[in-house]
């Protein structure tokens, strides 16, 4: 097998360089291990999206229908993890008579209506809480009449789902003071509280809110829908990281691919730069 050996200076001036002579000259080859660099960063992110588009604890089989203690799922200010989203749990806590709100536009079993919302204390941290179903304003209304007269500071046991918090809903120009979204921040903003707030909310399973029969409906609770194992978007970066890596490779060959051409010119007796004065 013949082995390939640099040409002299002769050769090159009465043949010009090849391809792979410019691609092995030091200032190309600095700039593939540089390339080399950042493709390795790229191949590590690939790597570090492809093992959260895998779940490596999926959720198991009838898991989010196991009571279990709210601090076991998520505590204050704390943000809920998607396996435990609309896990069932246990709480205990105080209402707060002055904190009883309406969220409006929810939809019960297919109608639309309003929930009736509280504030409980939970270990001197506040969660916010639906209580209940009603079909118009006036019935919440007066549901939290008879559920802030009903809060006297005794402690209650509920049991419900634990839900991640609504982004906040744009306000009703007729009614700017409306709630239209379980969410913690839209809450907390009509809420006077200091302290720790919970970021999910919590589904209650008795309508009563554990101190008044307010003529409430229980609120439509079924449990989640099996997510899939793969998440598409993760995915999708991964897929994005390994295109920037392989580009970074071209990039360096049409560099150096365009240097070599422009040298073809200058042996041929061409000015590169001629098209560009000519313009």
């Amino acid at each position: 097998m013949t082995e390939l050996m640099p040409r002299d200076e002769a050769d090159l001036e009465e043949f010009p360089p090849t391809l792979r002579e410019v691609m092995l000259r030091p200032r190309w080859i600095g700039l593939l291990a540089l390339c080399l660099v950042v493709a390795g960063i790229f191949s590590w992110l690939l790597q570090w999206q492809l093992t959260r588009a895998l779940a490596t604890s999926p959720v198991a089989e009838g898991q989010t229908e196991q009571v279990v203690p709210l601090d076991d799922v998520v505590g204050p200010g704390d943000y809920l993890d998607g396996p435990y989203v609309g896990q069932r749990v246990d709480v205990s806590g105080t209402w707060d008579p002055e904190d009883f709100l309406v969220v409006a536009h929810r939809v019960n079993d297919g109608v639309e209506g309003y929930w009736v919302t509280g504030r409980l204390e939970v270990g001197g941290a506040s969660l916010g809480t639906a209580i209940g179903w009603a079909p118009t304003l006036d019935a919440a209304d007066a549901a939290i009449a008879e559920l802030s007269a009903a809060a006297t500071g005794d402690e209650v046991e509920l049991s419900g789902r634990i839900i991640a918090s609504e982004d906040p809903a744009v306000p009703d120009p007729e009614d700017p003071f409306e709630i239209g979204a379980m969410s913690s921040a839209a809450l907390l903003s009509v809420w006077d509280v200091e302290g720790e707030v919970y970021r999910p909310y919590f589904v209650a399973n008795d309508a009563t809110g554990g101190i008044a029969d307010a003529g409430l409906a229980a609120i439509s609770s079924p449990a989640p829908a099996p997510d899939s194992n793969l998440n598409l978007l993760n995915l999708f970066y991964a897929a994005e990281w390994a295109i920037f890596a392989g580009f970074s490779f071209y990039l360096w060959y049409r560099l150096a691919k365009d240097a070599w051409e422009r040298e073809l010119e200058v042996f041929a007796g061409i000015d590169p730069d001629a098209d560009d004065e000519d313009d």
